[in-house]
C-alpha cells in the first residue's frame, strides 16, 4: 500500500510540475504579448502624430487584436493558477496521508492498520493489484488532466467567439 502511495505521489509531483510549467509558459507569453500590444500604442501615437490615416487604421486593428490575447491569456492564467493551487493542496493532503500510513496510523475510519489481520494480503495478488491500481490511477490522473485542458480549451474558444474573434 506505501509503495501505492509513493507512486501516486510522484505521479501527483510529476502533474502539479507540468501545472507549474504550462502556468509559467502562459505567463511568458503573456509578457510577450503586453510587449507587442505596447509597441503597437507606441506605433500608432506615431502614425496619428504624422496624420497617416492607413497606418492608423492598421495600428488601431493590431492594438485590438494584441489586446484581446492578453485578456485571453489573462484568463488562462488565472484559470491554470487555481488549477496549480488546487493540485498543490492534494499533493499536500496526500504526503499527509503517505506520512500518517508511513506512521502506522490509519488515515480513515476502515482504514487497516498495520496490526489489522485484514490487511494480511498474498503477496501475489499485492503485487498485481498494486500495478492495477496505479495503472487506473494513471489513467484517472490523465483523464482529469485532459478533462481539464478540454474544458478550459472550450472557455477559450468561447471568450475567442465573445470577443468576435
Amino acid at each position: 500500500m506505501l509503495s501505492r502511495m509513493k507512486d501516486t505521489l510522484v505521479q501527483a509531483k510529476m502533474g502539479v510540475d507540468d501545472l507549474r510549467d504550462a502556468l509559467a509558459v502562459s505567463r511568458r507569453k503573456l509578457d510577450a504579448e503586453r510587449r507587442d500590444l505596447a509597441t503597437v500604442r507606441r506605433r500608432k501615437e506615431l502614425a496619428a502624430g504624422i496624420q497617416d490615416a492607413e497606418t492608423l487604421s492598421v495600428a488601431e486593428r493590431f492594438e485590438r487584436q494584441h489586446a484581446e490575447h492578453a485578456a485571453v491569456l489573462e484568463e488562462k492564467i488565472a484559470v491554470q493558477a487555481r488549477e496549480l493551487e488546487l493540485a498543490e493542496r492534494e499533493l499536500d493532503a496526500m504526503k499527509a496521508e503517505l506520512r500518517t500510513a508511513a506512521a502506522g496510523v490509519p488515515g480513515a475510519p476502515g482504514t487497516p492498520g498495520p496490526l489489522d489481520p485484514a490487511a494480511e494480503i498474498d503477496p501475489l495478488e499485492d503485487e498485481s493489484a498494486a500495478k492495477a491500481s496505479a495503472e487506473l490511477d494513471a489513467l484517472a490522473r490523465d483523464r482529469a488532466r485532459a478533462d481539464r485542458s478540454a474544458e478550459a480549451d472550450r472557455r477559450l474558444e468561447e471568450l475567442k467567439k465573445s470577443m468576435g474573434k
